[in-house]
């Protein structure tokens, strides 16, 4: 079997849902290619091929041919894409200014009597080089499309413009053809070169909205410093972020951005995480503590060992995912690109059609009122907004995503989101922090020891102890800052339980479950009452004796995230089902589901039990989203409908999900499924204006109100409908920036 292969190309010169579909045809016609998606709003194409059937050239040459430039684009990050289109915005500008102050003189001379500007030669001349020379980008993509077969808005604007120019120029040149069949000779040059000068006004201001709906990007990689400290041979230099290699040691100063990810050796601070979590406070960092390239170091200098530079950094992966879920394709997108593919023939067809009946049924003077309205039909009905509709709101709402600590991997995941129903959660890591800790410290008064002394012995006793449950005390110790007693003569006993003596005061440490502390001739009786208490509650219990008193018990648990119960609450809120999958015992994972208020869960889940009951879940059409953090996760997370992967968890896990949340906050769940609402929302208005917008333009512009009373629709304002119906689709996306989730 053929191996396959991806690239990502950016394809230069479409401006309509017309042009996508011609580059598309042209990329699926190709001999090895299994998918394409072209995207208009990004002019970014993803194309999967077999390397053994078809090369970079071959691919290249199938867009040129049909008419447009292209461009492979690579890993490396510059800012040439940003270049490129500030040096085309600033182009159009020049040519929108040029076209506006020809038109203006053109308009004038038109509507008034004045000897120089209104003589037909001077409107000619003037009118030629809107004509010719502004409006050569037209003619160019048109008969590009033409050479191809096909047609697209600039098949439009080039017919319409040049029916009125030619249309003047005969009236002025050789008005006795036109007289000679009862025609008055009127010039209609600034209908022509008032087209030109609105549809370029709009082609300025889309392009400038297009641009600000990829402003996420921009934002992460201003993000990215340009050079790092660099600690090799004892000596500390600078040198730029990309030589940084795994293994360095990168000193990083009180203000600074981080340059790549890396784990602390040395130093504690605190370090501004919101450009990747959207949380507005600083988080803690100490030695052992992961770094995140792009994050910013608070107050202390901090030295760290560089771990994934380059690519492999968490800051140019989401970047990657970003731009991944922009370039792609929605499915509620298939439906605008099948009815692009046809529109334009169709539109041309109506024109002509609006031109024979005018021509043959009109009023006098019929063959100008059919040229009118001809060319109003052309103008008004290009596909722009249709081709903007869907791509647009998709840059906006994975950026904002993105923003919000919310990684979409492609433009489908984010589309089917808003259609969740149900929504499965493991337990451990998900909607438990992961790891155990201390939540009860009981004591005994027989033994005369209060809380923080019997935390200080037990942590004294474990602090070398690799037991989980031991790391949980010594943990505690250390969130309290209680310094902990010398030690001797540590023992680690069968059963998972330690002893030894405090050095200072000779005291004997016994800690263990009871029934090891039993073996060792330690009376319980004391704290059996608080033991099975704490065990209905689901916790782990240690006990501790202190000279063959027992002293103390600790309770152990993997506790709930702060954010987990309101959570669940919202999700509830907005009509979505929740379940909870676990591996541990039913005692425990009844008391869980209890403290989150979850009715449904399911215990002693084997990792692929988790695939069953996905699997059962989704039938009847429901659609279900598993969220996971851990490696046994993985192939549930790729079973449903949607994998929501905790940023906190191991790599296959995030590989395996369609959504990853980099805060680990469960509340970001409920974040993603209102941005896709909110998302699915634009997009619907996007395509219903888009849409509404032609069915009753199309008929307006061919003079249907007229025939009621009405006016007919000049083709200076069918040019400036259109323009603007692509720059309302593009400021309706925008609006999601403003949106709020929570």
């Amino acid at each position: 079997m053929n191996e396959t292969a991806s690239i990502k190309v950016r394809i230069k010169g479409m401006s309509c849902a017309a042009c996508v579909g011609a580059a598309e045809r042209a990329l699926k016609s190709l001999n090895g290619v299994t998918s394409v998606s072209v995207n208009l709003a990004t002019e970014r194409a993803s194309i999967d091929y077999v390397p053994a059937l078809l090369d970079f050239e071959g691919i290249k040459k199938a867009i040129v041919d049909s008419g447009y430039e292209v461009e492979l684009i690579t890993q490396s990050r510059t800012d040439r894409e940003k270049i490129e289109r500030e040096r085309e915005f600033n182009k159009l500008k020049t040519h929108l200014i040029i076209s506006a102050l020809l038109t203006v003189p053109i308009a004038a001379g038109s509507m008034t009597e004045l000897a120089f500007i209104s003589d037909r030669y001077v409107l000619f001349s003037l009118s030629t080089a809107v004509q010719l020379w502004l409006g050569m980008r037209f003619y160019r993509a048109a008969f590009s499309a033409l050479g191809h077969l096909s047609a697209n808005m600039n098949t439009l604007i080039a017919v319409g413009t040049t029916s009125a120019y030619a249309y003047s120029c005969v009236a002025t040149f050789i008005p006795s053809i036109l007289e000679g069949s009862g025609i008055v000779p009127h010039v209609y040059f600034d209908t022509s070169a008032v087209i030109i000068t609105l549809i370029l006004l709009g082609r300025m201001l889309e392009l400038r909205a297009k641009g600000r709906t990829s402003e996420a990007i921009k934002r992460l990689i201003g993000m990215q410093p340009k050079t790092a400290s660099v600690i090799r041979s004892d000596i500390q230099t600078d040198i730029p972020v990309e030589d940084v290699e795994v293994g360095d040691i990168v000193v990083i100063r009180p203000g600074e951005r981080i340059a790549v990810d890396g784990c602390v050796v040395e130093g504690a601070s605190s370090v501004d995480e919101s450009m990747l979590t959207g949380e507005s406070l600083p988080v803690d960092k100490n030695v052992g503590d992961m770094l995140m390239g792009g994050t910013v170091n608070g107050l202390s200098v901090l030295k760290m060992r560089a771990l994934k530079v380059g690519s492999d950094s968490a800051i140019e992966r989401i970047i990657r995912l970003i731009e991944e879920a922009q370039g792609s394709k929605a499915p509620i997108q298939r439906f605008a690109d099948k009815v692009a593919s046809v529109f334009v023939p169709v539109v041309i067809s109506i024109a002509v059609l609006t031109f024979f009946l005018w021509y043959l049924l009109g009023p006098r003077p019929s063959f100008t009122m059919a040229m009118m309205n001809f060319i109003a039909v052309l103008i008004i009905a290009c596909p722009c907004a249709l081709g903007l509709a869907t791509p647009t709101a998709i840059m906006v709402g994975s950026g904002k995503g993105a923003q919000h600590g919310i990684l979409i991997r492609n433009a489908e995941a984010l589309e089917k989101t808003y259609k969740l129903r149900t929504v499965v959660m493991d337990k451990t890591g998900t909607i438990t922090i992961g790891r155990p800790k201390v939540t009860d410290i009981v004591t005994t008064p027989r033994c005369n020891i209060q809380q923080q002394q019997a935390l200080r012995f037990a942590a004294s006793i474990e602090k070398n102890s690799e037991h989980p449950l031991g790391a949980a005390i010594v943990n505690m110790a250390k969130d309290n800052n209680i310094d902990l007693l010398e030690t001797e003569g540590i023992l680690s006993l069968p059963g998972g339980g330690v002893k030894g003596r405090l050095k200072d005061s000779g005291q004997l440490i016994v800690i263990g479950n009871t029934q090891l502390l039993v073996r060792e001739g330690i009376d319980c009786s004391t704290v059996m009452t608080d033991i099975e208490r704490l065990a209905q509650e689901a916790k782990t219990v240690v006990v501790m004796a202190v000279d063959g008193c027992a002293a103390a018990v600790f309770a152990i648990a993997d506790t709930i995230k702060d954010t987990s119960a309101a959570a669940v609450e919202r999700l509830k809120e907005i009509g979505i089902e929740v379940v909870m999958l676990t591996g541990d015992n039913q005692k425990t994972a009844e008391a869980i589901a209890r403290q989150v208020s979850i009715t449904r869960f399911f215990a002693e889940v084997l990792p692929h039990q988790k695939l069953d009951i996905i699997r059962q879940l989704k039938s009847n059409d429901n659609l279900v989203a598993m969220v996971g953090d851990g490696i046994n996760d993985a192939p549930a997370l790729a079973q449903a409908d949607i994998g929501i992967a905790i940023g906190t968890g191991t790599d296959v896990a995030i590989e395996s999900s369609d959504i990853t949340l980099i805060k680990g906050n469960l509340l970001s769940v409920v974040d993603a499924i209102k941005l896709s609402r909110l998302t699915m929302r634009v997009i619907k208005q996007n395509l219903f204006w888009a849409f509404f917008y032609n069915v009753i333009g199309i008929p307006v512009a061919a003079g249907v109100l007229y025939i009621f009373g009405g006016p007919l629709l000049n083709p200076m304002l069918a040019s400036l409908a259109m323009a603007f119906s692509s720059v309302s689709v593009v400021s309706n996306s925008l609006r999601l920036k403003t949106m709020r989730l929570r």
